[in-house]
């Protein structure tokens, strides 16, 4: 038998005061981008917003439906949207931010396990890893250098029949 070990190392700012302009414009957007969320039955609102590679900013914002699951994230929202409107163009930074009723609104929040799969399948389809700056309305800032970090031993299609 053997023991394999997986580390990551980011990056973490106490607020966005240090981050470079380009990132702390980034994040304000998808922070102002949770006010587009349709979110009534959760009240967790999560905005997403990415720096193309062309310069073009793309936002998304999650939307709920009654009918549990049918809801759609904030993060699937945007790589649809970029999807369609850049195919093939890479995204190089994708800064997700999140409010919620009730709730501390002060940390990051990671995407979750279908958005990470959905950033990577992105990233293998553009073949450029994007980088993530995750963060709540205030307070500390995580950035990963790459999505995929987020997704070990995925699942990928590599694993089905051409």
């Amino acid at each position: 038998m053997k023991t394999t070990e997986y580390k990551f190392s980011y990056e973490v700012y106490e607020d966005s005061t240090e981050l470079a302009p380009a990132d702390a414009q980034l994040l304000e957007t998808a922070r102002t981008a949770t006010q587009r969320a349709w979110a009534p039955y959760s009240h967790f609102r999560v905005g997403a917003a990415a720096r193309m590679q062309n310069g073009e900013i793309v936002t998304g914002a999650n939307q709920e439906n009654a009918s549990y699951p049918a809801g759609i994230c904030a993060e699937s929202v945007l790589l649809a949207t970029a999807g369609v409107n850049w195919p093939g163009l890479p995204i190089d930074t994708l800064a997700v931010s999140y409010q919620g009723d009730d709730i501390l609104n002060d940390h990051p929040i990671s995407p979750c396990g279908i958005c990470r799969q959905r950033i990577k399948e992105f990233e293998e389809r553009t073949q450029q890893p994007i980088r993530l700056i995750l963060a709540g309305q205030t307070g500390q800032i995580y950035i990963i250098p790459d999505a995929n970090l987020l997704m070990p031993l995925a699942f990928t299609a590599n694993e089905l029949p051409l």
